[in-house]
């Protein structure tokens, strides 16, 4: 079986409405080239910064979640809504809301790690000021099987992405904002990683670099296939990646080298 699958990598813009209509065309130009499963980078609609998260919250009734509801039961497509400042009983969470044909919400994943960081010259950031961490693993059905979603720093533990694929997830999608520290030294090795080890379709898909805003990601949006190699990958500016998830080549990497039968769990 074979997934359309498409990353849009845009710039957000310091003004919310201006971040959804992009992110509206982005989507509808994915879906007219027949993309099947659709998603959008990590905090598309808000600037990457404590100083904002706030700000642009929203609940599950909010504009931002409405507009990719409407869209997903317009276009006749999954979109996984890259993530977006969530705001809940006052606490502030950086969450992804997934939704089906239908624009029913089937997933909604709280980034679990928050990005507490301090790099010798480098970054120093703190979501932890702002934001509260998730306490789940999230795992999509769709009728094309299991999608897991994670956000950004949680891509660093990779017991999740195990547990994910023990669960039966041949495609995890990861909205992420590396920074220009972490994503020249560790951006592609560590995509391609957590397909390898676990024999799996990994997406990550960036915001497009901002030489302008408070935040510089890396970019580098990309599709890693289970043997390890990028069968799609993009550069750091605007545009949409597009690869196809070929499900039967999974079967055929895990028959040929069969890492996860070879698991010894009860050693470690």
């Amino acid at each position: 079986m074979i997934i359309k699958l498409a990353l849009c990598q845009m710039m957000g813009d310091m003004k919310k409405e201006k971040s959804l209509d992009k992110a509206e065309k982005m989507i509808k130009e994915a879906a007219k080239k027949g993309s099947n499963i659709i998603a959008l980078p990590e905090m598309f609609n808000c600037p990457y910064s404590n100083k904002y998260f706030r700000e642009f919250a929203e609940d599950d009734n909010g504009q931002t979640v409405s507009l990719l509801s409407s869209l997903a039961k317009e276009l006749n497509v999954y979109i996984i809504g890259g993530s977006i400042a969530e705001l809940s009983n006052d606490l502030v969470y950086n969450t992804s809301y997934s939704f089906n044909r239908e624009g029913k919400i089937i997933g909604k994943h709280r980034k679990i790690h928050l990005f507490d960081i301090d790099v010798k010259g480098g970054i120093t950031f703190k979501e932890s000021d702002t934001l509260t961490a998730g306490d789940s693993t999230t795992i999509i059905d769709t009728e094309y099987g299991k999608v897991g979603v994670a956000i950004c720093y949680d891509v660093r533990f990779p017991e999740l992405f195990r547990k994910m694929a023990l669960a039966g997830a041949k495609l995890i999608v990861l909205p992420a904002a590396f920074n220009m520290t972490t994503g020249p030294a560790h951006w592609d090795i560590t995509m391609r990683v957590r397909a390898l080890d676990n024999q799996i379709y990994f997406a990550a898909v960036s915001p497009a670099r901002d030489l302008n805003g408070p935040y510089q990601a890396y970019g580098g949006s990309c599709v890693v296939n289970p043997w390890g190699e990028f069968c799609a990958k993009t550069d750091s500016k605007e545009t949409i990646v597009y690869a196809d998830i070929d499900t039967d080549y999974i079967d055929t990497i895990r028959d040929q080298l069969p890492l996860l039968k070879h698991r010894r769990p009860e050693l470690y």
